[in-house]
């Protein structure tokens, strides 16, 4: 319940830091500030399979959390294009 507890809070926690960096970065024109927006919608993806594979773990499917890895390592791959794109357009 402990590790379902810390990948809710850890969702929560890093949206609300990606909201405000991505708001903060277009109102300043910070493509950096933007990226980092982006950084921590990542970090957010992370806590998010942390909440599927304690769920799926729990079910009786343990072949699921490899499978999250995957899908959470693809996110990050594609949050990192979209932080290079808008730096690289800066």
């Amino acid at each position: 319940m402990g590790l379902l507890l810390a990948g809710v809070i850890g969702v929560l926690g890093n949206e609300i830091a990606a909201v405000i960096r991505w708001r903060a970065g277009k109102r300043l024109d910070s493509p950096a500030l933007i990226a980092d927006g982006n950084h921590a919608r990542a970090d957010g993806y992370v806590s998010g399979g942390i909440i599927a594979g304690t769920i799926f773990i729990a079910l009786g499917f343990p072949i699921a959390d490899p499978v999250i890895g995957l899908v959470i390592t693809a996110l990050i791959l594609h949050a990192t294009w979209e932080s290079w794109q808008t730096i690289r357009h800066a």
